[in-house]
C-alpha cells in the first residue's frame, strides 16, 4: 500500500513539474494509451519504416510523434552503421543540416524582443559589407567573370528571414561563391562566420530583394547578426538562449569526443544504384572532423530527434517549454504567418519555416496552418497547432534516388492514425 501511495505521489509530482504554472506541457510524458490516436493504426509507422529498411530503401530512421505534450510514438529502425552491424538507437545523433535555420532565427528573435533591431531595417546598418548590393546580369563560365547592375533597394533583415534577399547558391552563383571562398554548406577548412559573411556580402544577387523566394545562405548572415548584437560567438549564444533552457543536451555544431560515436553514418542511394555508404569527404565527417571553426547557422547543427522535438514543442507552446519562456506568444504568432504572399504558390513561408496554406492543405493530409521544414540529409519536422501535434522523422540519406520519400511516408502514416 505504501508503495502504491509513493508511486502515485511520484506521478503527481511529475505531472506538476510538466505543467508548472502554465497550461502548456513543460516536458514530455508517455501515456499508456494515446487518447486521440487509434493505437493499431499508429503501429503502421513501425511496419512502414521497418519495411523500408528491410527492402534496402533506407539505412535507418528514428520517428517521433507527440500530441498535447504526450509521446505517442518514438522508435528507432535499422542501423547506425550497416557495415559494423550497429543498430540505430533513439538517442543517436543525426546531421540536421537546414533544420539549423529555425533554431538560428529563434535565437535572433530573442534579440528582436529586446529591441535591438527591427525586421525591416537594412542589414547594412549592422553589417556594412552589404552596402550597395549588386544583381548579376551575365556570367562568363570560361573565365568566371560577370557583369552586374545596382539592386533596386537594400536587403532587409526580413528579406533574409524569408529567403527573398536575392542571395543564391543556385546555378552560376555556386561557382561564384566557390571562387570567393564562401562555403555554401559545411566545411573542414578554418573559416569563421564573420569573414565568410563579409565575403558573401560582396557577391552579386540573383534578383532584386523582395522579388522572389531564393533559398540560400541568408541564415548565415542572420547568425552573424546575432553575434554582432549579442557580443557572443553564435555557438555560445544558441547554447545559452535555446539549448540549455530547453534541455537540448545533445545538440552541437561539432560533437564532443564522448558523443562522436553516436553520430549515424551517412548513406546515399545514387540514381540507378543501391543503398551504400557515402564517400563524400565533408558531409560524412564535418560534425567530428576538420578545423571546427565555422558555425554554419544555415546547415551546421547535429543532434538527437528528441532534442529537436523539445524545440518544436516550444514553438507549439507559443514560446515556452521546460519551464523557460524563449519567445513571447505574439512573436511566435508573427513567425507563423505567411510572410511571402504568393511567391511560393501553394506553400507559404513564415520567418523560419514552410506554412501550409489552405490550397496546399486541401491536397495533402497535413493540417492547414502547420509549419514544416527539414534538412538535406533527410530530417524533417511538422508543428501542427490545429491537432496540437509535432511529428519528426530523422534519417541521414543523401542523395536519395530510392523512389521512397521518407518525409511524405511519415506524414501519411501518422495522420491516418488520428481519431
Amino acid at each position: 500500500m505504501k508503495q502504491i501511495a509513493f508511486t502515485f505521489a511520484l506521478v503527481m509530482a511529475l505531472v506538476g513539474c510538466c505543467r508548472q504554472e502554465s497550461e502548456k506541457p513543460q516536458c514530455f510524458t508517455t501515456p499508456e494509451t494515446p487518447s486521440e490516436f487509434y493505437k493499431e493504426r499508429l503501429s503502421r509507422i513501425d511496419s512502414a519504416f521497418q519495411r523500408a529498411v528491410d527492402d534496402g530503401l533506407m539505412p535507418h530512421a528514428v520517428t517521433f510523434v507527440a500530441q498535447n505534450g504526450e509521446i505517442v510514438h518514438y522508435k528507432a529502425f535499422g542501423y547506425r552503421d550497416i557495415e559494423k552491424n550497429i543498430p540505430c538507437q533513439k538517442d543517436d545523433i543525426f546531421r540536421m543540416a537546414s533544420q539549423t535555420k529555425a533554431i538560428a532565427v529563434v535565437g535572433l528573435m530573442t534579440l528582436f524582443e529586446e529591441g535591438l533591431f527591427q525586421l525591416d531595417e537594412p542589414i547594412k546598418k549592422y553589417i556594412p559589407a552589404f552596402e550597395n548590393p549588386q544583381v548579376l546580369v551575365a556570367y562568363n563560365a570560361k573565365d568566371t567573370t560577370y557583369t552586374v547592375r545596382p539592386a533596386k533597394r537594400d536587403i532587409t533583415i526580413r528579406d533574409l528571414m524569408t529567403h527573398t534577399s536575392g542571395i543564391s547558391y543556385e546555378g552560376n552563383h555556386w561557382a561564384i561563391m566557390k571562387k570567393a571562398n564562401v562555403p555554401p554548406l559545411n566545411t573542414l577548412e578554418p573559416y569563421v562566420l564573420g569573414e565568410v559573411v563579409d565575403r558573401l556580402a560582396k557577391l552579386p544577387l540573383a534578383h532584386d530583394p523582395g522579388e522572389k523566394f531564393t533559398y540560400s545562405m541568408n541564415i548565415e548572415v542572420l547568425g552573424r547578426l546575432s553575434e554582432i548584437l549579442s557580443g557572443q560567438s553564435i555557438d555560445l549564444f544558441l547554447k545559452e538562449r535555446i539549448f540549455d533552457p530547453l534541455g537540448m543536451n545533445d545538440t552541437y555544431f561539432y560533437l564532443p569526443e564522448d558523443k562522436a560515436d553516436r553520430l549515424v553514418t551517412l548513406y546515399t542511394y545514387p540514381q540507378g544504384g543501391a543503398l551504400q555508404r557515402s564517400e563524400h569527404p565533408i558531409h560524412q565527417t564535418y560534425p567530428i572532423a576538420g578545423a571546427k571553426t565555422f558555425f554554419s547557422t544555415g546547415a551546421g547543427l547535429s543532434g538527437t530527434i528528441e532534442d529537436y522535438a523539445k524545440f518544436c514543442q516550444m514553438i507549439l507552446n507559443e514560446g515556452e517549454f521546460n519551464g523557460h519562456r524563449i519567445l513571447g506568444r505574439k512573436t511566435i504568432e508573427l513567425m507563423k504567418q505567411n510572410n511571402v504572399k504568393d511567391l511560393r504558390g501553394d506553400i507559404g513561408f513564415g520567418l523560419a519555416w514552410d506554412v501550409f496554406r489552405p490550397q496546399y492543405a486541401h491536397k495533402n493530409i497535413v493540417s492547414e496552418g502547420s509549419m514544416r521544414w527539414g534538412g538535406m540529409f533527410g530530417t524533417d519536422y511538422i508543428i501542427d497547432p490545429k491537432e496540437n501535434l509535432i511529428v519528426l522523422m530523422y534519417v541521414n540519406l543523401q542523395p536519395n534516388f530510392s523512389g521512397l520519400n521518407p518525409k511524405t511516408l511519415m506524414h501519411n502514416v501518422t495522420y491516418q492514425a488520428l481519431k
